[in-house]
Parts: C-alpha cells; sequence; structure tokens
C-alpha cells in the first residue's frame, strides 16, 4: 500500500498549478520577445509581470502552510517552533533576492 503524504497547498492545487502554467507561459513570452528584438523596457516589464506572478503563488503557498503545518504541530511546541523557524526563514528567502 503507497501512502501519499498530504501538504497543506493540497486543496489549492489545482489554482496554484494554474498560475504556475500562466507563468510559465509568460516566461516563454519573454524569451520571445528578445529571440524578437522586442524593447528593453517591454522585456522588462513582462519580466515584472513573471516575478509577481510567481510571488503570487509563493504567498498561497505561506498561506497554506501556516494554516496547515504550524496548526497540526500547536501541541508539540518543539516542533511548533521548528515550523515557525522554517516558515520565517522562507520569507526571509523570498524577501532577500
Amino acid at each position: 500500500m503507497v501512502t501519499t503524504k498530504t501538504y497543506g497547498y493540497s486543496e489549492t492545487k489545482e489554482s496554484l498549478l494554474k498560475r504556475l502554467s500562466r507563468a510559465e507561459g509568460q516566461v516563454r513570452g519573454v524569451s520571445r520577445m528578445v529571440a524578437q528584438d522586442t524593447y528593453c523596457m517591454e522585456i522588462l516589464t513582462q519580466i515584472n509581470a513573471v516575478q509577481s506572478a510567481l510571488d503570487k503563488v509563493a504567498v498561497e503557498l505561506l498561506r497554506e502552510h501556516t494554516k496547515h503545518c504550524l496548526r497540526n504541530d500547536a501541541t508539540d511546541e518543539d516542533a511548533y517552533n521548528k515550523r515557525a523557524d522554517e516558515l520565517v526563514g522562507a520569507v526571509n528567502r523570498l524577501l532577500s533576492r
């Protein structure tokens, strides 16, 4: 019997996959713009849009992680603290780019 691990984003997985597909299409669009010698500022605008789309995915993952993983570890203080530190580290990595 195979056990599938459930993560906090399982309820919003389809929405996340749609957002990621959209971002993937935007990246392909940026590649086409470069290949077609599009004006630099237009390309930069599209890169910003891609980053924004990925940021929205990251925020949704953070929200679901907080609701699911931290709540599940609420009774075990050590596990809760570990998850909280993990969450802060993820936010820090997102903000440090």
